[in-house]
């Protein structure tokens, strides 16, 4: 009985051994194809100009609290501020100063959503075309070259990359 489970194993062992061995295997620059996009370019132009924008307000809430501080400064400087008021008026100064530092916050959270929502898209169609283009040209596994590492041994693997250029419509 043994012998019959060790000549089973033996079998299956082999078997999946070929099938392994007849497998094709590709690699691909996954990030460097998405980067060479059309619509990549055109998210990083939209994302640039919501930046400024972004950055725009950001100056002017920094550039008026700065006067301000400014016109306080001179106030204090002449005298003519109580204790109290003066108090008063740097707290109303603290508080705007932190204002100021959560929409830096806030900026940078709505920039990396921003991102992402123009993004997404693009991953998905490129990687889309990669699946694609695997399967119908019989690859059992595309490794990605972009991963620092991700390969360690690549002799046998076809480069993807100009096929899913042309794919994608990227010169």
């Amino acid at each position: 009985m043994k012998r019959i489970y060790f000549t089973l194993a033996l079998l299956l062992t082999v078997g999946l051994t070929s099938s392994f061995a007849q497998q094709k295997y590709g690699h691909v620059n996954f990030n460097g194809l998405v980067a060479q996009m059309a619509e990549t370019k055109a998210a990083d132009s939209e994302l640039e100009a919501f930046q400024k924008q972004l950055v725009s307000k950001g100056e002017e809430m920094a550039k008026a609290f700065q006067a301000k501080v400014t016109k306080f400064q001179q106030e204090i400087q002449g005298g003519g501020v109580t204790p109290k008021a003066q108090a008063e008026q740097e707290k109303v100064l603290g508080e705007e100063q932190q204002s100021i530092i959560k929409y830096e916050q806030e900026m940078q959270q709505q920039l990396a959503a921003k991102r992402e929502q123009l993004i997404k898209p693009i991953v998905e169609k490129a990687q889309k075309a990669v699946e694609e283009y695997a399967k119908a040209n019989g690859y059992g596994m595309v490794f990605d070259t972009s991963i620092f590492n991700s390969v360690l041994f690549a002799q046998d693997a076809d480069d993807l990359m100009p096929a899913l250029k042309a794919k994608l419509g990227i010169k």
